[in-house]
C-alpha cells in the first residue's frame, strides 16, 4: 500500500520527531519519492506545495537539484502563489554556476514589465540574489525604469537590485548615474539608504562617477545635518539617534568623495565637527556614528583642529567599558600615530593602562600602539612601562614585546649604558623569546663601548650566577667573560658595591654552564671558547681549563668535539701561539661590516676569476644524459663556467642576477610539440657581450590535461659553457594556462656552431613522458 504524500507541516513535525538520523533519512527519502512522482505526473495544482516541501528538505542539507526545472515552471505560471514559491526555489536551488539559471531571464523580464507590484518585488529579489553577469546585462534597462516608479516599495527593491548589478558588472555604471541624483530627493528612509549605498558602489568602481557625485556633496551634507539637528523620522530613531544606519552610510560616502579633494573636504568640515560634538555616546548607536565620523575625518583633507578632535574621540573610546569599542579605538589610533603623533601622545597614559587588560587582543593592540608612541623624549618612561609589562605578559605576547623593546631601544637609546641595561633586562626576563640577532647585537654594542667593558662584564656575571636558563643571556655573558674576564677579576667595575670575584669562581661557573642540561649546543660552544680565552686572561695555572677542554674532545656533539680537539692541539703543539690567537676581539663599527661587504662586492669581478659559479639546486645540475653531443657521459657534464684562461672574465657575467636585457632581432624557434605540449626557444644577446647568449625556454600547454613534474635539461658541446637557471615552476595548467619559463646562459667565446641537446620529462594524462632530442637548426645569429 502506497503511503499518501504528507503536507508541509506534517513533514516538518515528522522530521523533527525522528529520534535517529536513520529515521530522518528514511522519512525524507520516502517523501522525496512522492515529490518526484508528483513532478512526473505534472500536477499543476499541487506543484508549489511539493516544491515547498523540497525546499525544506534542501535547507536540511539533502539533495534537491531535481526540483530546478519545477522552479522555472512555477515562475512562468500566472498564479501568484506559484510565482512566490517558484522565485523562492530559484533563489535557493539555482546559481550562476549552472546554465539553468539563464532560463528564467525572460520570465523575470516579463514580470518586471507587468506592473504588478508583488510580482515585480519577487522578480527583483530573485535578480538581486542570484543574478549572474549575463542576466544583469540583459535586465539592466528594466531595473533602471523601475528606479523612478511611483511605488516606494518597488523603488526600494530596484535600488538594491541596482547595487547587485554594479557589483557584478561595473561597466553598467553609466545606466544608473542619472536616476541617482533624482533619488537623493527622496524622503523615504529605505529608498534614501539604498540610494546612498548605490552611489557608494558607483564611486568605488568608476572614477567618472566619483567626479559626478562630488557635485552633490552639499546635498549630502544637508541631509546629514538635518538628521543630526532636527531628526529625520521618529520611527527610525534608535536610542535617541535619528537614523544611525543612514548617518553611517552618508559618512562613508562623504569619506570616499572627500578623499584627496580639497573643495569637497572643506564643504564637509563644519558638518563633521557638528556631528562629532552633538552625537550622544551613551548608546552603541551613537558610538557607531562617532567612529564613522572619525574615519571620515582621518581620510579626507580635514583641518588640523578637526583631526585633534577625532583623536580625542578615540581617547574617550579607550575609557569605554565595551571591549570592542576599546579595540576599535586602539586600532584607529595606531593608524593615526604616524600623521598625528603629538595628538595621540596626549592619550599615552590611557594606552599604557590598556596593556594590563585581561583580553589578549586588546593587550596586543595596546602593545603595538605603545611601541609606536616611543620617541626620544619618552623612551625612558615607555621602556620602563614596557619592561614591567614584559615580566607579567602572556607567553604568546613575550616575543613581540621583547622584539619591540629591543628595536625601540636601538633606535632611541639616550646612552650606551642605558641601552646595555635595557637589553640585559630583556634577556634576563624573556631571553628565550628574543629575536635571533639579539645576541649578536648586544655583543657588538658591548664591543663598541670600550669604556663600559668592565661594567658590562660585571653585570653579565651577576646575571649569569642568578640564572643560567635564559640561553641568549648565557651566550652573551660567556662571550663577555671570555673577552674581558681580566677586568672582572680586577674588581674595577662601576658598581655601588665593588664585586670581588676569584678566578676559580669564574671557571666553575662556565663549567656549570657546560654541564647544564638546559644549555644548547651553541651555548656550550660559547662557554668552551670563553674558557679557552680565559687561559690567556687569567694568571693562574691552566690545568683546570685543560682538563675541561680535554673532556669535550670525545663529546657526541660534532661541533663541540671539533672545538675541543682543536683547543687541545693548541695547548700541546702551538702553546707559544696561543696568546696571539686568543687575544681580544678588535673594536668594530656598526657600519664596517656593510662597508666591507660592499667593497667585497665591488672587488668580486676581479678577484673571483678562479672560483666556480655556484650551482643552483635543481636547474644548473645537469643529469647524466647518455651519449650527448661530443662523446661519453663524462664529457657531457657541464665544464667549470669560470676558466682562468684569457678572455675568461666574460664568464663572470653568468654569475650576475638575471635581468631583462634588450632583445636582439633573433627569430624564435619551436623545438618540441606533442599532444598540445610545446617548447619554444627565444634568444637574446646582452649589449656589448657578443660571446654570451641568453635562451628562454617556454613550455606551454593547450591540451585539456595539466602537465605536472615538468623538467627540462640541456647539454652543449664541451667547447661551450652552459648554465641553467631555476625554472618558474613544474606545472603547466591545461587550456593555455600560465607557461613555464627557464633561462639558459651559453658562453661561446670561439663562436663555434651551436648545437643543443634537450631532455624533457613530465607527466601528462596520468602517463610519464620522456623525450630526448637534438636541436641542430638554431639560427646562425645565435652563434655568429
Amino acid at each position: 500500500m502506497v503511503m499518501p504524500s504528507l503536507k508541509l507541516q506534517d513533514l516538518i513535525e515528522e522530521i523533527r520527531g525522528a529520534k535517529t538520523q536513520a529515521q530522518e533519512r528514511e522519512v525524507i527519502q520516502k517523501e522525496c519519492a512522492h515529490i518526484r512522482a508528483s513532478f512526473r505526473d505534472g500536477d499543476p495544482l499541487h506543484r508549489h506545495t511539493q516544491l515547498a516541501k523540497l525546499l525544506y528538505v534542501h535547507m536540511l542539507g539533502y539533495p534537491a537539484h531535481f526540483g530546478q526545472m519545477e522552479c522555472l515552471k512555477l515562475i512562468a505560471s500566472p498564479r501568484f502563489s506559484d510565482k512566490r514559491v517558484g522565485y523562492l526555489g530559484a533563489m535557493l536551488l539555482l546559481d550562476e554556476r549552472q546554465d539553468a539559471h539563464l532560463l528564467i531571464t525572460n520570465s523575470i523580464k516579463n514580470d518586471l514589465s507587468q506592473g504588478i507590484q508583488p510580482v515585480q518585488a519577487l522578480a527583483l529579489c530573485t535578480l538581486s540574489t542570484m543574478g549572474s553577469a549575463e542576466m544583469c546585462r540583459d535586465l539592466a534597462t528594466e531595473v533602471e525604469k523601475l528606479l523612478l516608479q511611483p511605488s516606494p516599495y518597488v523603488r526600494k527593491k530596484a535600488v538594491l537590485t541596482a547595487v547587485h548589478m554594479i557589483r557584478k558588472v561595473p561597466e553598467l555604471s553609466s545606466i544608473f548615474l542619472p536616476p541617482c541624483t533624482q533619488l537623493l530627493q527622496e524622503r523615504h528612509h529605505g529608498i534614501l539608504l539604498g540610494t546612498i549605498t548605490l552611489i557608494t558602489e558607483l564611486c568605488e568602481r568608476n572614477p567618472a562617477a566619483l567626479g559626478h557625485f562630488r557635485k552633490v556633496v552639499p546635498q549630502l551634507v544637508q541631509i546629514l545635518r538635518t538628521l543630526v539637528t532636527s531628526g529625520y523620522s521618529t520611527e527610525h530613531s534608535i536610542s535617541g539617534i535619528s537614523d544611525p544606519f543612514l548617518q553611517v552610510q552618508i559618512l562613508r560616502l562623504l569619506r570616499i568623495l572627500g578623499r584627496n579633494h580639497e573643495e569637497s573636504s572643506e564643504t564637509m568640515n563644519d558638518l563633521l565637527a557638528q556631528v562629532a560634538t552633538n552625537t550622544e555616546t551613551n548608546r552603541n548607536a551613537g558610538n557607531a556614528v562617532l567612529f564613522e565620523t572619525v574615519l571620515t575625518i582621518m581620510d579626507i583633507r580635514s583641518a588640523a583642529g578637526l583631526r585633534v578632535l577625532a583623536v580625542n574621540i578615540l581617547g574617550r573610546f579607550l575609557l569605554n567599558n565595551d571591549k570592542n569599542i576599546r579595540y576599535v579605538a586602539l586600532t584607529s589610533l595606531l593608524r593615526l600615530v604616524q600623521s598625528d603623533h603629538s595628538a595621540v601622545q596626549r592619550h599615552r597614559p590611557t594606552v599604557v593602562e590598556c596593556l594590563q587588560d585581561p583580553d589578549a587582543s586588546l593587550s596586543r593592540r595596546a602593545l603595538e600602539l605603545c611601541l609606536a608612541l616611543v620617541n626620544n623624549s619618552n623612551v625612558r618612561a615607555m621602556m620602563q612601562e614596557l619592561q614591567g609589562f614584559l615580566e607579567s605578559c602572556p607567553h604568546d605576547l613575550r616575543a613581540d614585546c621583547a622584539s619591540g623593546i629591543l628595536l625601540a631601544a636601538e633606535r632611541f637609546a639616550p646612552t650606551k649604558r642605558w641601552h646595555i641595561d635595557t637589553i640585559l633586562r630583556v634577556l634576563t626576563t624573556a631571553g628565550s623569546h628574543v629575536r635571533d640577532d639579539a645576541v649578536a647585537s648586544l655583543i657588538q654594542l658591548i664591543g663598541e663601548a670600550q669604556e663600559l667593558h668592565a661594567y658590562s662584564v660585571c653585570r653579565l656575571y651577576s646575571a649569569l650566577k642568578q640564572d643560567i636558563s635564559q640561553q641568549p643571556l648565557v651566550q652573551v655573558a660567556a662571550w663577555c667573560i671570555g673577552e674581558y674576564g681580566d677586568l672582572l677579576v680586577e674588581g674595577n667595575c662601576e658598581e655601588t658595591e665593588p664585586l670581588q670575584v676569584e678566578e676559580e669562581e669564574v671557571l666553575m661557573l662556565l663549567e656549570k654552564v657546560l654541564q647544564s642540561h638546559l644549555s644548547l649546543p651553541a651555548t656550550r660552544g660559547y662557554a668552551l671558547t670563553a674558557l679557552m680565552k680565559l687561559s690567556t686572561r687569567f694568571h693562574g695555572d691552566n690545568k683546570h681549563i685543560r682538563q675541561v677542554v680535554s673532556i669535550y674532545g670525545s663529546c657526541q656533539d660534532v661541533e663541540l668535539q671539533q672545538r675541543a680537539v682543536e683547543y687541545n692541539t693548541l695547548f700541546r703543539k702551538y702553546d707559544h701561539m696561543r696568546a696571539a690567537i686568543l687575544e681580544k676581539m678588535p673594536l668594530m663599527d656598526r657600519g664596517q661590516p656593510q662597508a666591507d661587504e660592499e667593497a667585497a662586492e665591488s672587488r668580486e669581478p676581479q678577484t673571483s676569476a678562479a672560483a666556480p659559479v655556484p650551482a643552483e639546486p635543481q636547474a644548473s645540475k645537469l643529469l647524466d644524459l647518455l651519449d650527448l653531443l661530443d662523446g661519453p657521459s663524462e664529457e657531457a657534464q657541464c665544464p667549470p663556467l669560470l676558466d682562468p684562461s684569457p678572455g675568461g672574465t666574460l664568464v663572470h657575467l653568468l654569475d650576475q642576477p638575471c635581468v631583462s636585457p634588450p632583445l636582439d632581432p633573433i627569430p624564435n624557434l619551436k623545438v618540441f610539440e606533442r599532444e598540445g605540449v610545446q617548447l619554444n626557444l627565444s634568444f637574446a644577446r646582452p649589449p656589448g657581450i657578443p660571446a654570451l647568449l641568453l635562451i628562454t625556454a617556454t613550455a606551454s600547454n593547450s591540451s585539456a590535461g595539466d602537465v605536472t613534474h615538468f623538467v627540462c635539461q640541456a647539454a652543449v658541446p664541451k667547447s661551450l659553457q652552459l648554465q641553467l637557471q631555476a625554472p618558474s615552476g613544474d606545472t603547466v595548467l591545461a587550456q593555455g594556462g600560465l607557461p613555464i619559463t627557464q633561462l639558459l646562459r651559453i658562453l661561446n667565446p670561439n663562436k663555434a656552431p651551436l648545437r643543443l641537446k634537450l631532455r624533457l620529462t613530465y607527466s601528462h594524462f596520468g602517463q610519464s613522458v620522456q623525450e630526448i632530442f637534438e636541436v641542430n637548426n638554431l639560427p646562425m645569429e645565435t652563434w655568429q
